[in-house]
């Protein structure tokens, strides 16, 4: 089958492109912008055109000071966020924005410029004003401009956030602000720490994002205009599509590869997902089942090493250690949860009876190893950051040049096919559209980004000035003195820091995501005597997953809106695919181990085998069938032991070994004797 049929096929099982941005706009809400069209979508791009250019330049070359910088992002991140993004999702109205909409923004973004342009200036006078002398007038009415000022700028961040990020959030912050005044705070006090201080909307979140995301979020859209979804896609077809269920096994694959990259998992199941449901769906799985698949692969993609949706990098910041060794510890992690979903997958498919892809539908290797020179931008990426040659935002500005030159074989070969002759002048254009197109998409992306970002900033100020976090670990403390076993206090302190992960986690993208955990999580766990690694990896694990757990399982339900199946079964299932997610985290929290953290090669070696093997009996007691349908006793019985093997313990390995060998052997012979 040629490409173009392939693609012909494509479009016709997955329905039209408009199908898709419906799917989009009603689960994920970063796509759920206004509709601008003729001169105002000419002047909102520009916008963001010029916004990207000024992150690139900012981060490789600006000298001003950094509250200068962060408050000119901010300023421009408001601007850019009304003109996207609609008090109401449903509001569809081209060419429509309104009047309150243009007043919150014009305020917002100016009690941000305001700072920027008078930040000499205010030095002095707002550490000043944060200490307010009733007695004296002058002092006072000076001080509550810059309070007026500082609450303008937060609560129109905030509304932002409600409308591009969520609710959960905000009703963190909000309950934050209300204990913050109630500890005794004053309202000059609150507002200094909050807006102009940086332990606020200026802190380490915000500065990690203007100084690292926003580059990475611009090369992310260069990447995809050069079609590497497309050819990760054929990969996993080559690898996989043959073998029994096979178009499932190419949406784990291509989903983990596209996932690496995207940085959003209901982007990412919507994008791979419009190709492989359909596929899964025409060879035999049911509809839940498809869907389940590819949101788990997609979540999964952001916990894929090397980029992890560019978040290794922000780990790296973070937790003070190399980007080379984040992503050194992140490989056994996600070995385990991408064969934990290729199991279940294989078993299902053999409880089916599911044939793969035949052969002559398949992209031929050959051509396909054509398009390698497709991955050189990430390549380059990866030795440049890891090897410290470079620093992270120089490392992604060459990669983005790199992305650009990596097109144009693309982009000249489609123009000459099109226009013959005089081509040339066409791919000029063509290449200068697509720059442009790269650069205002990784504009638009900053914006749920930094939003997100600044509220992280804002929990992390209240935490900071009503000493929060102490408290909280106290009274931890306090509780797990109450329980007689250390191990079980702390899997109690583990599975709380989880439920919070998953709230604060819900429809958030990776990066942002992860600031949010690394700054009200982590150092929870941190003080707790959890290990710094193993604390910054917990939390950014649980909140990814958020996606696929019900009730909000944002990328399960995107996914049950392509394959038309019920979006909580498709949850349920995810979960159940994606179990590893769930367990691996508190087996490196006990035992830093599986992250290669006081280990060696031979403990290594150890934990691989016996976690695969484990995670085998895990996937077949979900599923149900090992050579026959299994008795529940028997299930219970291979869940105890794949779990055991999970654990990095000689004994535990051991036992659980005898028991999914046992349950194994027994329920082999068993098929045996009833086939005879």
């Amino acid at each position: 089958m040629s490409e173009k049929e392939r693609k012909d096929l494509r479009e016709a099982e997955t329905g039209t492109a408009a199908d898709m941005d419906a799917v989009m706009r009603k689960y994920d809400r970063e796509s759920a912008t206004r509709i601008w069209e003729g001169w105002p979508k000419r002047i909102v791009q520009a916008i963001s055109v010029l916004f990207s250019l000024y992150c690139v330049w900012s981060t490789l070359w600006s000298t001003a000071d950094l509250p200068i910088r962060l408050t000119a992002f901010l300023g421009m991140i408001i601007v850019m966020g009304y003109l996207n993004y609609p008090a109401r999702k449903g509001h569809v109205v081209p060419n429509s924005m309104p009047w309150y909409d243009l007043i919150i923004m014009t305020l917002g973004a100016g009690s941000f410029f305001y700072y920027c342009l008078n930040y000499k200036n205010l030095v002095m006078v707002i550490t000043s004003a944060a200490k307010i002398d009733p007695s004296n007038p002058d002092a006072v009415s000076g001080a509550w401009f810059y309070i007026l000022l500082g609450v303008v700028g937060i609560l129109c961040l905030a509304e932002l956030c409600r409308r591009c990020v969520g609710l959960p959030i905000l009703f963190v912050v909000g309950a934050l602000l209300i204990y913050t005044f109630a500890s005794g705070q004053s309202l000059p006090r609150v507002i200094y720490t909050l807006f102009f201080g940086t332990s606020g909307v200026m802190a380490t979140p915000i500065q990690v994002c203007a100084k690292f995301i926003a580059v990475f979020i611009i090369f992310g859209a260069f990447l995809e205009r050069t079609g590497i979804s497309n050819f990760f896609i054929d990969l996993a077809n080559c690898a996989a599509g043959s073998s029994s269920g096979g178009p499932a096994k190419v949406a784990v694959i291509s989903s983990a590869l596209c996932g690496m990259v995207s940085g959003s998992s209901v982007g990412n199941t919507v994008t791979t997902g419009s190709v492989t449901i359909p596929m899964m769906k025409k060879t035999g799985y049911k509809g839940e089942f498809a869907a389940a698949v590819e949101a788990a692969a997609s979540t999964g993609g952001q916990i894929m090493p090397p980029i992890m949706g560019a978040a290794a990098f922000l780990m790296a910041e973070y937790m003070g250690t190399s980007y080379a060794n984040v992503a050194l510890k992140a490989i056994l992690p996600a070995l385990l949860y991408f064969t934990g979903i290729f199991l279940a997958v294989h078993l299902e498919a053999k409880r089916l009876g599911l044939e793969g892809i035949p052969r002559n539908q398949l992209p031929k290797f050959k051509l396909l190893i054509r398009s390698i020179y497709l991955l050189l931008p990430l390549v380059v990426l990866v030795v440049m950051v890891s090897t410290g040659a470079r620093t992270l935002q120089f490392s992604a500005a060459i990669a983005i040049v790199l992305t650009i030159l990596v097109s144009l074989p693309n982009i000249f070969l489609d123009s000459r096919n099109q226009h013959g002759e005089g081509f040339a002048v066409h791919a000029a254009k063509d290449l200068g559209a697509m720059i442009s197109n790269s650069l205002e998409a990784g504009g638009r992306g900053c914006i749920t980004v930094a939003v997100a970002c600044s509220m992280a900033g804002i929990v992390a100020g209240c935490i900071t000035v009503t000493g929060l976090a102490s408290k909280l670990v106290s009274a931890v403390v306090n509780v797990s003195r109450m329980i007689p076993n250390e191990a079980l206090a702390m899997f109690i302190a583990l599975f709380l820091t989880m439920l919070c992960c998953i709230v604060l986690g819900m429809g958030v993208p990776t990066t942002a995501n992860y600031c949010i955990m690394a700054s009200t999580c982590a150092p929870i766990l941190i003080t707790l005597g959890i290990g710094k690694i193993p604390a910054h990896f917990f939390v950014f694990y649980f909140g990814i997953v958020a996606d696929i757990t019900p009730p909000v399982a944002l990328a399960a339900y995107a996914g049950s809106a392509i394959a038309k199946s019920n979006p909580m079964k498709t949850g349920v299932n995810a979960t159940k695919l994606a179990i590893a997610a769930f367990i691996v985290p508190y087996i490196f929290a006990f035992n830093p181990a599986m992250l290669l953290v006081d280990t060696n090669a031979i403990q290594v070696g150890q934990i691989v085998v016996t976690s695969l093997v484990g995670l085998f009996g895990v996937a077949a007691a979900l599923n149900g069938t090992l050579f026959r349908k299994m008795n529940p006793v028997f299930r219970l019985l291979l869940a105890a032991g794949g779990l055991c093997m999970m654990f990095p313990d000689t004994l535990t390995d051991l036992v659980g070994l005898a028991v999914v060998c046992g349950v194994c052997l027994f329920e082999y012979l068993s098929a045996r004797k009833t086939r005879a």
